[in-house]
Parts: structure tokens; C-alpha cells; sequence
């Protein structure tokens, strides 16, 4: 798509419209439906896409949802909710919508002059609050390990790594008190140039050797967010642990960092410096960006107050605490201890999720969700679920290749009072994610703070499950030539009471090949055979809720 110097659509470079083009069936396609199609087929990463095709019938989630949104405001200068891509999913329906589009388009993330202080973010505030209070621990780490077989350099490996922490601030940053306040000290491009440890073990040591080292409790104060770790189990195996403190990144952000340094590794093997492109912006600059465009809380006429607004009439007379069937009674200050267990639901189940989601206007996201909240209902936990769902934070395109913590966590309230039919269930959940995405901007934190509910030591405030489907960029790692596997670290750490989270596996032709992840939950509430008979249950309701979605949530798990 070419585009101008000031990041709009170059229209004269556009080629004119082809009336017998197949994408169409309609003949000529107008320059703004060309511009569109364009934009579809580059965020959904195909070579064609017609006025009438359909974004999610072409594999489109809510992600990529928002990063069409991004785009369309880049190129068309225009404000459009996330909600009209749902409503009108085609070029042609959504080119109707942008016609009569009024909102003016927010601010664009840009770089900015640095103050000499430069703050937190507001999710970075509380993780940076939590290590005050706490002090260092492994509880928010991200760990991503790889496995792979063949050679390595060593060498190369290290300095690729200095060039990855010199073109990512977030990778170099620290933490301190100065001031009374927490501020962001950008340490300079070459700190990052010994940041790889060696270590050599048997293959029967590497388990209890991964898991120290992914258990390593950070000083974000003074200590990069980053370490890694290459483990050396034989001539030609190894597993390199990437750790990366949450401060610094989100589960979105370990695309970017594998493919930088990916890119990095293949330059320094061959002698050379990585010949990438510069990043639009770096954290920093998205921090003061988001600052601006939040505003004064004080002001009731500024994005905070306006979505805060929002979450107070959504949320009222929330329940402090669903109840779920434990096995043991909660503990007065929790201990975030916790274990895991995979889980899978065939590509048959994938694929009727699927349809289902197209043919009630609604997402992969929010059959499971309408599912999880039918299930907790019939265990007991009432008619009002509110169930937390992470959502990327990456409202901006110069955003996409960023490595930082930009990911946010939205209350996702589900009722499903009066025993509706699922296919009912469905609309209530797809009106209030819609809404909730709307309003997605207002930190969790933030949130908290402001309704001030009932504060407990030992449970999370406003939800105590999460619900979690990836759908972040594809991650295939390699080496110089060297594919990487996933090696499994469990931390052994729930943030949560519960958690699903599941991962879209698909065939290269896009067909669905079922749903993977792993359900977590916390060892002082559960034990393991009840959260395994939950997990199972929830795979018997879908299934049922998929052939009968017109029967009433009674009697879909009976």
C-alpha cells in the first residue's frame, strides 16, 4: 500500500481499478474500497480481497480486528469503533460506514520530546508498585524457551543480543525511585552486550536447571528486564530461555523479540550488523503519548473520565467474588501458587465454534466465552460472570514491532439470567464485549483505583478467572538455519484463582486444526482432578452448544 511521507494512503500511486476484476464482482471499485481492500488483504496477510468478502469469514479475530482500525485511521484519517467492523464485515458495507463516520481520529503515537523524568506507564505503575510492596519475585515473568538442534555460535548469539537490547528502550530500562516518584532510566544502546550465561548439563538436568533460571526474581530497579540463558545439552542441542520481566514486555511482544533477534543472530553469524528498519517510536514515546491521550482524570470531558464513565455503569453492583467449587478454603493472603495441565478441543469442535461465531455475527472469543460463563453457572457461580480478558493494548501501528507492556485487561461481565438459548447468550456477550473494546483504552489499574471495590489480600479485584485466546502473530523461530520447539517452563505460579488459555492451531490453508492451551489454577483453592472435570465439562458443553445453539443453557451440559 503505498504511502505518503505523513503516513496517508498515496491515491495517485494507487492503480486505477479493474472492472473486470474477480475481487469485486461488482465491477469498478471506488478509490476508498480499493484503499480498504488493500488493508484487509495486508492485516490479513492475503494476496486478494474482494468488496464482498467477508473480514472474519477470511480468518479475521478481534486483533486483527483492531489492527484494521489502526490502519483505516492511518490511511483515511478516520475514527471508527470496533464494533462496525462486526456489523459490517465486507469492503463494500464498511466503505458505506466510513462515509457517514464523524468521530475525529485520535492522535497518532509518535515520537516525543523526552522530559527530564520520564514516567511510568500506568500498567508499568503497578507492577512497579507490587515490587515495592513485595519485593523481587518470579511472579511476573515471561518466560520463552526454544529448543534447538544444530550449531550454534555463541558468539554471534551474544551480540545479537546487544544489538536486540540497543534497539528495543524497553530492554534497557530501569526502574529507580528518584523524586518520590518511579521513573524510566533508559540505559545506553551498548548495555545490553553481555547478557547471555552458558550452561552445560546433561539432558536429565535441564528440567530443575529451566526452572531455576526461569524462576529468577528480577530487581527492576537496577537489573535489565531481559536475561537469557543457552543451555547446553550436548555437542549440537541446546535450549535458550528468554526471561523477560512483564515491566518491559507482554506475550504479544515475544514476536517481535524472537524475529529481531533472529535477524540479528543470521547478520552477526555472517560478520555483518543487522540492517533493519528503524522503529516509528520506542516505549517512552507511547508512555507520554498515552498520558496526553488519557488526560486529566480531574476533567470530565477527557478520554479518562469518558471511559471510566463507562466501566462505573457497566460495573456496578459487580460481585466481589463469584463462587466456584473449591476444594479447599481461600487463604487470607494469597500465594499465587499454582499449577497447569494442557488441554485440547478437536478441529471438528474448532471448526463448528467457528461457524457458529459466523453465523451469529460473534467471534471465536466470544463462544467461548458464552461457554465458560454457561458452565460456571451451572456450577454454582450464579447469573453474573464477570471473567477478565486481556486485550493487546496495540491501538496503533507504529506500535506493531514494539516491544513493551501494552497489553490490558478488560472485566467481561456475562449474564446469563432467565435460561436464554445460547444463541441469545451470544448476542448478550457480543454486545458487551463490543462496548468493553470500545472503552478498552483506561488502564486495569486505573480502573481498580477508581471504583474501589472491597480490597482483599486474598483474591484479585473485580474477576478471579481469566479467559485467554491467542491470536498473537505467529511465532516461528529460527537460528542460522535452526528451527526452534517450544520447550514447556512451568513457573508453578497462578495470578489468578482460574485460567483457559487456548491458542488456534490451523492448517496452512487456514482450515481450523483445533484449539490447544493450557488450563492454570491456583493450588490453594483446587485440587487438580476437579479443575481436570471442569475443563472436560467445558468441552461437553461447546460440543452440545455448537450442535443446539436454540436450546437453553439448561440443558446444554446435562
Amino acid at each position: 500500500m503505498p504511502l505518503t511521507p505523513n503516513g496517508k494512503v498515496d491515491r495517485k500511486a494507487l492503480p486505477a481499478p479493474d472492472p473486470r476484476s474477480e475481487l469485486g464482482g461488482r465491477g469498478p471499485r471506488s478509490p476508498k474500497e480499493e484503499i480498504l481492500c488493500g488493508l484487509y488483504a495486508d492485516v490479513l496477510r492475503v494476496p486478494r480481497v474482494g468488496i464482498d468478502d467477508s473480514f472474519f469469514a477470511l480468518g479475521g479475530h478481534s486483533l486483527m480486528a483492531t489492527r484494521l482500525i489502526s490502519r483505516i485511521r492511518t490511511a483515511l484519517g478516520v475514527e471508527l469503533p470496533i464494533g462496525a467492523l462486526f456489523e459490517a464485515p465486507t469492503v463494500a458495507a464498511l466503505g458505506r460506514r466510513l462515509e457517514s463516520a464523524t468521530a475525529q481520529a485520535r492522535p497518532p503515537v509518535r515520537p516525543a520530546v523526552r522530559p527530564e523524568a520520564v514516567p511510568l506507564s500506568y500498567a508499568q505503575r503497578r507492577l512497579w508498585f507490587l515490587h515495592r510492596l513485595e519485593g523481587p519475585s518470579p511472579t511476573y515473568n515471561i518466560p520463552l524457551a526454544l529448543r534447538f538442534s544444530g550449531k550454534l555460535d555463541h558468539d554471534a548469539l551474544r551480540a545479537a543480543l546487544g544489538d536486540l537490547v540497543a534497539r528495543h528502550e524497553s530492554l534497557r530500562t530501569v526502574f529507580p525511585r528518584r523524586a518520590r516518584a518511579a521513573q524510566q532510566i533508559i540505559l545506553p544502546p551498548d548495555s545490553g552486550r553481555d547478557l547471555l550465561t552458558v550452561v552445560e548439563t546433561d539432558p536429565d538436568g535441564l528440567a530443575p536447571a529451566l526452572h531455576e533460571a526461569a524462576t529468577h526474581s528480577f530487581d527492576i530497579t537496577t537489573e535489565h528486564p531481559l536475561r537469557a540463558t543457552l543451555f547446553a545439552t550436548g555437542p549440537d542441542e541446546h535450549v535458550l530461555l528468554l526471561l523477560l520481566h512483564h515491566i518491559a514486555g507482554d506475550g504479544w511482544s515475544m514476536a517481535p523479540l524472537s524475529r529481531d533477534l533472529a535477524a540479528a543472530y543470521d547478520a552477526r553469524g555472517a560478520g555483518e550488523e543487522p540492517q533493519w528498519s528503524p522503529l516509528p517510536v520506542q516505549y517512552a514515546d507511547y508512555t507520554l503519548w498515552q498520558q496526553d491521550f488519557l488526560g486529566d482524570p480531574t476533567d470530565p470531558h477527557s478520554t479518562y473520565s469518558s471511559q471510566l464513565a463507562y466501566w462505573r455503569a457497566q460495573l456496578a453492583d459487580l460481585p466481589a467474588e463469584i463462587p466456584l467449587p473449591l476444594d479447599h478454603p481461600r487463604p487470607d493472603v494469597t500465594t499465587y501458587r499454582g499449577d497447569m495441565f494442557p488441554i485440547h478441543l478437536p478441529a471438528d469442535l474448532h471448526q463448528g465454534l467457528h461457524t457458529l461465531a459466523g453465523d451469529t455475527g460473534t467471534s471465536l472469543y466470544m463462544v467461548v466465552q458464552a461457554g465458560l460463563a454457561t458452565l460456571l453457572t451451572h456450577l454454582g457461580a450464579g447469573t453474573d460472570i464477570p471473567l477478565g480478558s486481556p486485550i493487546a493494548g496495540r491501538t496503533d501501528q507504529a506500535l506493531d514491532d514494539l516491544v513493551g507492556f501494552f497489553v490490558n485487561t478488560l472485566v467481561l461481565r456475562t449474564d446469563t439470567s432467565g435460561n436464554p438459548t445460547f444463541r441469545e447468550l451470544l448476542s448478550r456477550v457480543r454486545d458487551t464485549d463490543l462496548a468493553a473494546w470500545a472503552h478498552q483504552d483506561l488502564p486495569f489499574e486505573q480502573l481498580v483505583e477508581a471504583l474501589n471495590p472491597a480490597r482483599s489480600t486474598a483474591r484479585h479485584p473485580l474477576f478471579q478467572t481469566l479467559l485467554t485466546l491467542d491470536n498473537a502473530p505467529e511465532r516461528h523461530f529460527t537460528l542460522g538455519g535452526n528451527h526452534a520447539r517450544l520447550e514447556p517452563v512451568d513457573l508453578r505460579v497462578a495470578h489468578f484463582d482460574l485460567s483457559i488459555g487456548l491458542t488456534e492451531q490451523r492448517a496452512p490453508q487456514g482450515t481450523p486444526e483445533g484449539l490447544d492451551g493450557f488450563v492454570e489454577y491456583n493450588t490453594d483453592l483446587f485440587e487438580r482432578e476437579t479443575v481436570e472435570g471442569m475443563a472436560a465439562s467445558l468441552i461437553t458443553l461447546l460440543t452440545a452448544a455448537v450442535a443446539t445453539p436454540d436450546a437453553p443453557l439448561s440443558d446444554l451440559l446435562t
